[in-house]
């Protein structure tokens, strides 16, 4: 089992986007300020998504420009398009641009119409171009959605999600995270799919983005990483899903709560390098920044402080 795992806080982002209100701009970058000092060192700070289409992320240039940007910190934006990896290299040109894009597909047709509007055999000609693009810029972060069942198909091939990963990988992507966006997975699934991408691509960095809406993430976290995952998405509050002008899926849509998550990971001794007290401290600044309480069961309980075995 790891030891030491690397979470990328996913809160001012895929946890944002979920949202009906829009959070002012001084206070996402006071929240991913807060993540920063609790130890993050991947942390989704916005995405270069249409604003019209998704206006919760209006701001990105703003808020990746009021950010501190410090070493051993990178800050991530989503990038749907060749046009949003324009702006993305506009801001990093301006001095203020973002260390790590997503690049996005879908293993579903439906989708991949659904959430980007388009094919999967045209999203894959974006991709190329995308990462043409960036010129090497950044760290590119491939991001294979629905990738152990589709709200739409349901079952969604293993092999098509292998053939996926190897895709970015050829294309030249630094890391790919594997999306369970409606959170059907099984710890089954979840460890035979990571098994199988460690086989044929050793030591790649392949991310668990696992979302808790039918109360598995945690279950579904501990056998990636039993099966050698060392790499995790999660959101403080449990928050996020598709955007709130898209509507599919039911219950909760949210991301693993990254409280209850690293909580579980320190008391089994694998180190986080997270600081619990500031994690703490961000945890309740995510829910005075949305008026309400959320969803981690340890942000109510408090953190383990004792390891125990396994």
């Amino acid at each position: 089992m790891a030891d030491q795992v690397t979470i990328c806080e996913c809160f001012a982002r895929d946890g944002l986007q979920h949202e009906t209100m829009v959070v002012p701009t001084d206070t996402k970058i006071a929240l991913l300020e807060a993540f920063a000092d609790a130890g993050f060192t991947r942390i989704e700070a916005t995405s270069y998504s249409h604003p019209k289409r998704v206006p919760a992320f209006a701001d990105a240039s703003r808020v990746l420009a009021g950010v501190t940007h410090r070493p051993g910190v990178a800050f991530k934006a989503t990038c749907p398009n060749p046009k949003a990896v324009l702006r993305a290299l506009d801001d990093v040109d301006r001095g203020a641009g973002a260390e790590e894009l997503s690049l996005l597909v879908s293993a579903s047709e439906s989708h991949t119409e659904r959430n980007l509007r388009t094919t999967r055999a045209r999203q894959w000609e974006r991709i190329a171009e995308m990462i043409r693009l960036a010129a090497g810029r950044f760290r590119l972060v491939g991001v294979v959605s629905v990738a152990f069942g589709c709200p739409f198909e349901g079952h969604v091939d293993p092999g098509r999600v292998a053939e996926d990963v190897a895709q970015f990988v050829d294309l030249g992507a630094d890391a790919v995270t594997l999306g369970d966006t409606t959170g059907v997975a099984t710890p089954g699934a979840v460890a035979e799919l990571f098994n199988r991408l460690e086989r044929a691509h050793p030591r790649f960095p392949v991310i668990a983005h696992l979302h808790d809406t039918r109360g598995t993430a945690l279950v579904n976290a501990v056998a990636a990483l039993d099966a050698g995952c060392r790499h995790f998405d999660s959101a403080l509050g449990g928050v996020g899903g598709h955007p709130a002008s898209i509507t599919y899926g039911g219950g909760l849509t949210g991301n693993v709560c990254t409280e209850d998550l690293a909580s579980l990971l320190e008391a089994m001794g694998v180190s986080t390098g997270l600081d619990v007290d500031a994690l703490a401290a961000a945890s309740r600044a995510c829910e005075r920044a949305l008026g309400r309480q959320l969803y981690s069961m340890v942000a109510r309980a408090g953190f383990a402080r004792t390891e125990v075995s396994a």
